[in-house]
């Protein structure tokens, strides 16, 4: 990762380089249906073995510095991590042309679904990931992408959302659920307010047998990991991002 951003600088060293390790990062171009998409993965190097994956969907400005960060971060706590590209190779937009891009996949789930598929598929192959425990998480657009990814069945240890948008689905749409869920959300996310929790809550109570877990933390708004922005909540981020890690030290297991 090449960024300058003292902001992410400072967040990637809340997480120390382990002693001995020795963390790489590649570019890794795939595809979906003939569409060109480009991800990144990191690791660290010095680590022997098949060891646990965590697939990391980017928010709407699509696969940056930001979500970089958040691999990086995942790959110093003993993870190969991937930062998927559900957008295509180069696209990476900004502000309103952010929110249209992102739109059109909200108005495509069954494509949005495929695209983290896609890089699901990328991780799971990689010869240094054991393919029996994977999770995915994402961030906004990425934590909606990570959930809708999780009704497809998808064989993986668990799944997290950062303020992402919770979609309901009339009629329940949670037969095919097969991991545990974790969802961190803000107390103040107007994306997000009380009744769409609760519908989303309400749907999957549909399953008894479902794992399910939702945090809201008070005062947090849309885009409270992100630094930088307004929304950014220190307390949230550093509360959600622990939360993180305990959920995926339980389901890694």
């Amino acid at each position: 990762m090449d960024s300058t951003d003292p902001q992410l600088t400072a967040l990637l060293d809340t997480v120390p380089v382990p002693a001995g390790a020795d963390i790489r990062t590649e570019r890794v171009p795939y595809d979906h249906d003939g569409v060109a998409l480009e991800g990144f993965l990191a690791w660290d190097a010095a680590a022997e073995g098949s060891r646990p994956a965590v697939l990391v969907v980017h928010d709407w400005n699509g696969e940056g510095d930001y979500v970089r960060t958040r691999a990086l971060m995942l790959a110093r706590l003993g993870y190969v991590a991937f930062a998927a590209d559900v957008y295509g190779a180069g696209i990476r937009p900004e502000g309103d042309d952010a929110a249209a891009v992102a739109q059109s996949y909200y108005r495509d789930l069954p494509l949005m679904r495929a695209r983290v598929a896609a890089g699901f598929a990328v991780l799971r192959d990689d010869a240094r990931v054991d393919p029996s425990r994977i999770a995915v998480i994402g961030y906004c657009f990425g934590g909606s992408a990570a959930l809708e990814f999780a009704r497809t069945g998808a064989d993986v240890r668990g799944v997290v959302s950062f303020h992402g948008s919770l979609i309901a689905h009339t009629p329940a749409d949670v037969a095919r659920l097969a991991s545990p869920l974790l969802v961190l959300t803000g107390g103040s996310d107007p994306v997000v307010p009380d009744s769409a929790l609760v519908a989303f809550q309400d749907e999957l109570r549909t399953r008894d047998d479902l794992d399910w877990q939702v945090v809201t933390y008070s005062g947090a708004p849309h885009a409270f990991t992100r630094p930088g922005s307004p929304a950014y909540r220190p307390d949230a981020d550093r509360r959600s991002w622990a939360a993180m890690r305990t959920f995926l030290d339980e389901v890694m297991a």
